[in-house]
C-alpha cells in the first residue's frame, strides 16, 4: 500500500448526514412553500436520491406525477433555489451533523500532515456553510458542483481537484458512500473507500477498495491505520 499523498471526501451522506433530514426536509418546505402537495417521505426520498442532482430528482419527480416535461423542468429550477436557501438555513440551525468518526479520521489525516480535500456536486450555497459551520478550516481545497456541474459519475470534480492540488492519483484516496461516487472516483484513477449510509448500503460499490459500514467500522479504521503506517507524520505532499 503506498503512502498518502492526499484523501478527497465527498460530502453529502459521507462527510455528514444530510440526505434524510437535511436535503429532503427542505425539498419538502419548498414544495410547501410552494402550495404544491408534493411530499418526499424517507422511502421515497431513498428511491430519488439515485437521481444526481436536486434539479434533476425534483424535475424527474413532477414528470412522473402528471406534469409536462416542459413544466416540470421551469418548476423544478424555480423550486430548487429556494430548496438551496432552506438547506441553509438547516445548516446554520445545528440541523446537520458530521457522521461518527468522521472528527476522528480527519483528526488523524491532520497529524501525518496529509492533505484532505472536497470533492462534491452540492453546490456551493450550502457545501461552504455546512463545511464552516461543521468541520471548521479543515479541507485545503473545496471543489463543488457550482465550479464543475458535471455530476457523479463523471469523474470530472475529482480531476479538477487533482489538477489544482498537483496529488498524484496513485497515492491519492478518495470517500465515498454512494455508486455514483465510487465511479467517479475510479474513473479519476483514485483508489475508493467506500462508506455506505442506510440510503446506499444496496448500492453496487464493488469498484471501491474496501466496502464499510462508516467511519467507525473497524475494517475502515484499520485501512487508514495501514495506509497511514507508510506515511510520515507531517511528510505527505511533499
Amino acid at each position: 500500500m503506498s503512502p498518502l499523498d492526499a484523501v478527497i471526501f465527498d460530502v453529502d451522506g459521507t462527510l455528514v448526514d444530510s440526505e434524510r433530514d437535511g436535503h429532503r426536509v427542505a425539498f419538502n418546505l419548498a414544495f410547501e412553500e410552494a402550495g404544491l402537495p408534493d411530499r418526499w417521505d424517507v422511502d421515497t426520498y431513498g428511491r430519488l436520491i439515485k437521481i444526481t442532482g436536486g434539479g434533476r430528482r425534483m424535475a424527474f419527480w413532477f414528470q412522473q406525477n402528471g406534469r409536462s416535461p416542459e413544466e416540470s423542468t421551469e418548476l423544478a429550477e424555480r423550486l430548487h433555489v429556494r430548496k438551496t436557501a432552506l438547506m441553509r438555513e438547516l445548516i446554520l440551525d445545528g440541523r446537520i451533523e458530521a457522521r461518527p468518526g468522521v472528527r476522528e479520521l480527519l483528526d488523524t489525516l491532520d497529524a501525518h500532515g496529509v492533505p484532505i480535500h472536497v470533492a462534491t456536486t452540492g453546490t456551493r450555497a450550502w457545501v461552504e456553510p455546512l463545511l464552516d459551520t461543521v468541520f471548521g478550516d479543515r479541507f485545503q481545497t473545496v471543489l463543488t458542483g457550482t465550479e464543475v456541474p458535471a455530476l457523479k459519475p463523471d469523474p470530472a470534480v475529482y480531476l479538477e481537484v487533482l489538477a489544482l492540488t498537483g496529488a498524484d492519483p496513485a497515492r491519492t484516496v478518495a470517500v465515498e458512500d454512494s455508486a455514483n461516487g465510487v465511479n467517479a472516483a475510479v474513473a479519476a484513477g483514485l483508489r475508493c473507500v467506500a462508506a455506505h449510509n442506510p440510503y446506499t448500503e444496496g448500492d453496487d460499490l464493488t469498484r471501491a477498495t474496501i466496502v464499510t459500514d462508516g467511519f467507525t467500522d473497524p475494517a475502515l479504521v484499520g485501512w487508514f491505520a495501514q495506509a497511514l503506517s507508510d506515511t510520515e507524520p507531517g511528510t505527505a505532499g511533499n
